[in-house]
């Protein structure tokens, strides 16, 4: 197996997991709290795909789907354009408020298409270009496409760890 074919799984796995975490829950399912301050699973959902469709445009050269594909129109949030939830208040949580579910999902396939087809072009090689020097060690492309992996398996997990909360199962 190459390191291509084993993130294309990964990131496969995550996409899985969130569809089964979000599909056919209500607007209320998806903003609801299991305390004052809690994520719910619409900002879980959005905050992970769009961390994972800002990280890999970037390392791609590409424009993320949130804008080329006009999802930022259709989810109609109030932040701004580039906001990935990264730092958001509880306020800002509770601000993300997804029409259905659908529209979630449509979302995390878009950005999970846009992610196969990158991660299908990458060699071994490409794993150890240096994506960003801003950091010490300068961070590798393979570092970083781990790095949104862990973020992403973490709130998957999260949000289907509420989903079991709200609807038993």
């Amino acid at each position: 197996m190459h390191s291509n074919e084993l993130l294309q799984y990964a990131y496969g796995q995550i996409q899985q997991t969130l569809h089964r975490a979000v599909e056919g829950l209500t607007p209320d399912q998806l903003t609801s709290r299991i305390g004052p301050e809690a994520n719910t699973i619409a900002w879980l959902a959005w905050h992970l795909v769009r961390v994972q469709d800002d990280h890999i445009a970037e390392v791609a050269g590409r424009e993320q789907v949130w804008t080329a594909d006009d999802w930022v129109g259709r989810f109609g949030l109030p932040f701004p354009t580039a906001a990935t939830g990264f730092g958001f208040s509880s306020e800002q949580v509770a601000q993300v408020r997804p029409p259905s579910a659908d529209l979630l999902l449509e979302y995390a396939d878009a950005v999970h298409d846009r992610t196969e087809q990158f991660l299908r072009g990458l060699s071994d090689d490409d794993l150890d270009t240096v994506v960003d020097r801003r950091w010490d060690p300068p961070v590798t492309l393979g570092v970083r496409l781990v790095s949104v992996l862990s973020d992403d398996l973490q709130h998957v997990g999260q949000a289907a760890f509420l989903r079991g909360l709200l609807t038993d199962g």
